[in-house]
């Protein structure tokens, strides 16, 4: 049976979720969290996207993203498709790397963006891996909390923190808080 074609609006926030096969671990250590997020820059380069949050587990990800211009489709096949080819390489590995086509959904509106936010920088702490979020090196949360940290070129802040009034740091303080988490 035909895959369904997937919806793309150029420009919308979309919940990305992808699991290893089998749920067997996508990352098994700090190089392979790495490796993915240099592929993520490396095709930002290429094509232009941007994300609000992410959260890199050990056998899925989370990623909260919006390209104006490239489809959703095409990024997430190029992403999945060169990391499975590192991961496959490094480990001496053949045969699929992910459980099936990644999980789309379009975020529909302010609520949706920050409960999707949430969910994600969230993750970690409901799978007990740390207490709080900003002790999880493998998520975007980080950036949110600690004000003088370089982030990558892909992440957009203000796509978050634009819901909330004030100085740059009062919006960060707000969204801190709103998932539990003081500044």
């Amino acid at each position: 049976m035909p895959y369904k074609k997937r919806i793309y609006i150029p420009g919308r926030y979309y919940h990305i979720v992808s699991r290893g096969n089998r749920r067997d671990p996508l990352f098994r250590n700090a190089s392979d969290f790495q490796a993915f997020l240099h592929i993520l820059k490396q095709l930002n380069e290429k094509y232009p996207f941007e994300i609000a949050s992410y959260c890199l587990m050990n056998n899925h990800y989370h990623l909260q993203l919006r390209s104006k211009e490239t489809s959703i489709s095409k990024i997430m096949g190029l992403t999945n498709k060169r990391y499975a080819n590192y991961y496959n390489t490094k480990y001496q590995l053949t045969g699929h790397v992910y459980e099936k086509r990644f999980y789309d959904k379009v975020i529909e509106d302010k609520e949706g963006m920050l409960e999707v936010s949430r969910y994600i920088h969230l993750n970690p702490v409901r799978a007990k891996m740390v207490k709080q979020p900003e002790n999880y090196p493998w998520s975007s949360f980080h950036f949110y909390k600690n004000e003088n940290v370089h982030y990558p070129s892909f992440i957009n802040l203000n796509s978050l923190l634009d819901y909330y009034e004030g100085t740059w740091r009062q919006r960060r303080e707000k969204y801190c808080g709103s998932l539990g988490v003081s500044q």
